[in-house]
């Protein structure tokens, strides 16, 4: 089955959501968050937008992302924030159904990989195959998944963390943890709750996991002052806390991560075992930007670690790579009625 220039490739993330298009690579970047009106169930706005009001909302309308640990967790929600950007992608009054790729992690479930595929044919997708996260963040990492050596990507998401070993165009390994980005966040509100009795939101405490969130071997330093509302008078104030109480504060979702890959690593076949430690372990997503991950994975397993160029796009990245050399990685993307690989060049 030939590919035309509409169709699609989709990292359909838990944090956000990137569109690559064949011949034309990315050209959607968007926050997966959707405002909604709940008197009339209508959508005020999505995306960038819909983040801006998170927090900030009047009463009667809410928040929201659909999607929770790499999973549909609202499906009537993520059709229609799919069918939105897929009418910003293909242009309002464009009737042409395209043909979509959509990036799933590695450990969910067939209703789990049903749901994503049925909310993107009802989106407006002709036909909807998918690739498995990890996979596709090799590839657009500039992996050579093709050769007999092996290859360990680790993809950090805001959902999951997706780990796969490659070797021959194939995974070998493959695991998936539900603590990712989202958990940290999460770990740094339970902190504020419980240290300093001061209560953020979402968007605060992914500010301060971007600012002095640190995971490494390494003293963390630095400082920052953090507004939210006391729990105990319930006015507003402002605490100052240091790089070195959020690095114990995300010490619980960096062992989950650290555990994992781990896993992988136990697992490994003796033969592929020496070209991991010469090639290292590559770090992709949203995950990979916190500060001294890398370094503490590379302590912890004795591996090499590096983080991947441009890792936040590296899924989508992949996606388009495989969308535009079939001849290579067709086989990668897989029919979801199919447990195994199936060559989408046939249809």
């Amino acid at each position: 089955m030939a590919f035309f220039s509409k169709d699609i490739g989709i990292d359909l993330g838990t944090a956000s959501i990137l569109v690559y298009v064949k011949g034309k690579g990315i050209v959607l970047h968007e926050p997966s968050v959707v405002a909604l009106d709940e008197r009339t169930h209508s959508i005020i706005a999505v995306g960038g937008d819909a983040l801006r009001m998170m927090g900030r909302t009047p009463a009667g309308v809410h928040v929201v992302r659909p999607l929770r640990d790499g999973v549909i967790s609202d499906y009537d929600l993520t059709e229609r924030m799919l069918h939105y950007y897929l009418r910003r992608v293909l242009g309002r009054f464009s009737f042409f159904r395209p043909r979509v790729v959509v990036c799933v992690p590695s450990g969910i479930t067939e209703v789990e990989r049903r749901s994503v595929v049925e909310a993107t044919l009802d989106a407006g997708a002709s036909d909807t195959r998918l690739i498995q996260e990890p996979v596709a963040a090799a590839i657009g990492a500039g992996l050579d998944i093709r050769s007999p050596g092996g290859s360990i990507v680790v993809d950090v998401g805001g959902g999951t963390t997706d780990i796969a070993l490659v070797s021959l165009n194939s995974p070998v390994l493959i695991d998936s943890v539900r603590c990712a980005g989202n958990k940290v966040d999460e770990s740094i509100v339970r902190f504020m709750k419980k240290k300093h009795n001061v209560l953020i939101g979402e968007r605060t405490a992914e500010q301060i996991k971007m600012q002095i969130g640190i995971v490494s071997p390494e003293p963390p330093v630095g400082t920052m002052d953090v507004t939210g509302r006391n729990l105990v008078s319930g006015l507003p104030t402002t605490v100052h806390i240091t790089a070195e109480e959020i690095s114990a504060a995300v010490e619980e979702p960096a062992t989950q991560i650290l555990e994992a890959i781990h896993s992988v690593l136990e697992r490994t076949p003796p033969e592929l075992a020496s070209d991991i430690f010469e090639r290292g372990i590559t770090l992709t997503g949203g995950g990979a930007l916190l500060s001294g991950l890398s370094r503490r994975i590379g302590s912890a397993t004795k591996v090499p670690c590096r983080v991947a160029e441009r890792p936040i796009e590296c899924v989508a990245l992949g996606t388009g790579k495989a969308l535009e050399d079939m001849e290579t990685y067709g086989e990668l993307i897989q029919d979801y009625r199919k447990p195994l690989r199936y060559d989408f060049r046939r249809g």
